[in-house]
């Protein structure tokens, strides 16, 4: 019986360690991260979204992107950037060349801080 208890538990521990890997960014400290998580943090401010989801991404005339992307899917998330959301008031970033070349950065960046991984708006790199 303790064996298979042994067994239980170290395959419940490679499960998490699986599941915990599934992240699409790499956080140290609350604040340091891995350079494509940084891009995305580059490309938030790049494209100034600040100016309606607040410097903390938790909201100003648009939604809390904290709230938002513990819901939205990556594929719908993309989708809202790069086609807007007129009648709600997000323009398109589809004919951005900075955000189409890191939407998925901008993503994981967003996706970090809506976790609670990244706990702090302003990231540096992790070296």
């Amino acid at each position: 019986m303790k064996l298979k208890q042994c067994v239980f538990a170290v395959l419940a521990c490679l499960t998490v360690s699986v599941l915990a890997d599934d992240k699409p960014y790499t956080v140290v400290d609350g604040y340091k991260v891995d350079a494509k998580t940084m891009e995305g943090f580059r490309t938030w401010r790049a494209a100034a979204c600040d100016r309606c989801h607040g410097a903390n991404q938790e909201g100003l005339v648009g939604p809390s992107l904290i709230n938002s992307l513990k819901t939205l899917s990556q594929d719908e998330f993309v989708k809202t950037v790069t086609e807007g959301r007129l009648p709600k008031g997000m323009p398109s970033f589809g004919e951005s060349q900075q955000v189409k070349e890191h939407i998925n950065d901008l993503y994981a960046y967003l996706k970090g801080r809506s976790d609670g991984a990244i706990t702090r708006a302003k990231v540096e790199p992790a070296k």
